[in-house]
């Protein structure tokens, strides 16, 4: 039953601590109103930036009078309560309001596209760097570097200096303790130790196409397998699985509630729940793993009486007291600006067997794999998974 419901759900949604850290890898949700699912709805804290038809007409015509807004438009894919203390803060320093809609990231994405011609939005926040080089192709994005870059790997940057990274993280097995400690298990340490039939609706993901965590892990198997290799892998893995999420973050949250034992994530998202005390623990497979750097950039031709704000925002977000606020809120994002904080009982990637993660690859390969997914594990006969 929990497997037929997992089938069905899919189809109907249809750095680094330092620079040396990244190189020891091998180169690396509050309330549901402000959610798409709720037809992309505000925030308790703040208006939708779509809730208006003609919010995109009235910032052009304050733009043409010269007034500049006082605040800033945004789609994002970071979790709610986190974004959130950084909208605040952000407003704290900058006396600019910040009202935004929660996507996945390949919601994001998909709106952005869709509102090409009369944009909503000034700027994209959280996400994978898939998802940008993929906006940067379409045109959908307006180049900006932030002048803090100065403080970030060079090999953390995009070269067609369109995007900004602001964390990187790793994909990991996020594991219910109560459930290993019951069952006596030992964590798994490998992809194929997620095969084991004693874990038979006890692993949780999202799926690739709606969630960027969730295609990272799609586009780690193939790097590390080889495609036809890493679909037959996804074929009999799907036997386990109970369900594919929207949201790469709804995996872990399922983790801690009981719903599952295993989520397979980013290691940052795994670690969430553990700020309010559940149970969790990560592992993470030795013969390699991938990995995101997340990135915000500036929508093409969004609000114009907004850019300086997002550019601000950027420029903010980048820097060491933007990127501090990821320890002092307890996200467990590991900073891509090297001066930046680093949180307490954070795992170091530099512990981490990375593979050398392709991202304009990745994005490149997108739509192919993503339709392959859906047709060989998705659309697959139910035996196939055994």
């Amino acid at each position: 039953m929990r497997k037929n419901f997992r089938k069905f759900g899919a189809i109907m949604l249809a750095g680094v601590m330092t620079a040396g850290m990244l190189a020891g890898c091998g180169s690396g949700s509050g309330s549901s109103s402000a959610s798409a699912s709720s037809g992309g709805a505000a925030s308790s804290a703040s208006k939708s930036a779509s809730s208006s038809s003609g919010s995109a007409n009235a910032s052009k015509d304050a733009a043409s009078s010269g007034k500049s807004s006082g605040s800033l438009s945004v789609y994002t894919a970071f979790p709610e309560a986190e974004v959130e203390y950084y909208f605040q803060k952000f407003e704290e320093q900058t006396g600019i309001k910040c009202n935004y809609v929660r996507l996945s990231a390949g919601e994001m994405l998909t709106r952005v596209a869709a509102e090409k011609d009369n944009p909503q939005a000034a700027l994209m926040l959280g996400g994978s760097t898939d998802n940008y080089i993929n906006m940067e192709d379409q045109g959908l994005i307006e180049p900006y570097q932030s002048k803090a870059l100065s403080d970030t790997p060079e090999n953390l940057l995009d070269p067609k200096g369109g995007w900004d990274p602001i964390y990187v993280g790793c994909i990991a097995f996020a594991c219910n303790k109560e459930w290993f400690e019951d069952k006596g298990y030992d964590y798994p340490k490998s992809w194929n130790d997620l095969l084991d039939e004693k874990y038979k609706n006890e692993i949780i993901m999202a799926h690739p196409s709606t969630s960027g965590t969730a295609y990272t892990v799609l586009a780690t198997l193939v790097q590390l397998m080889g495609e036809d290799q890493a679909f037959d892998y996804m074929k009999k893995l799907s036997g386990n699985i109970t369900q594919f999420t929207k949201s790469g973050s709804a995996a872990p949250n399922a983790v801690a509630q009981g719903e599952a034992a295993i989520a397979i994530t980013f290691s940052h998202d795994g670690l969430q729940p553990t700020a309010e005390g559940y149970p969790i623990e990560l592992s993470f497979p030795d013969d390699g793993t991938g990995y995101e750097v997340g990135a915000c950039a500036l929508i093409k031709n969004g609000p114009a009486d907004e850019q300086e704000n997002a550019k601000k925002f950027i420029d903010w977000m980048t820097s060491t007291d933007g990127q501090n606020l990821y320890a002092e809120n307890g996200s467990f994002r590991v900073p891509t600006n090297s001066k930046a904080t680093v949180a307490d009982g954070l795992v170091t990637l530099d512990q981490v067997k990375c593979i050398d993660y392709d991202a304009t690859w990745a994005a490149d390969n997108k739509s192919t794999l993503t339709a392959r997914f859906e047709s060989d594990v998705i659309a697959a006969p139910e035996e196939d998974a055994k």
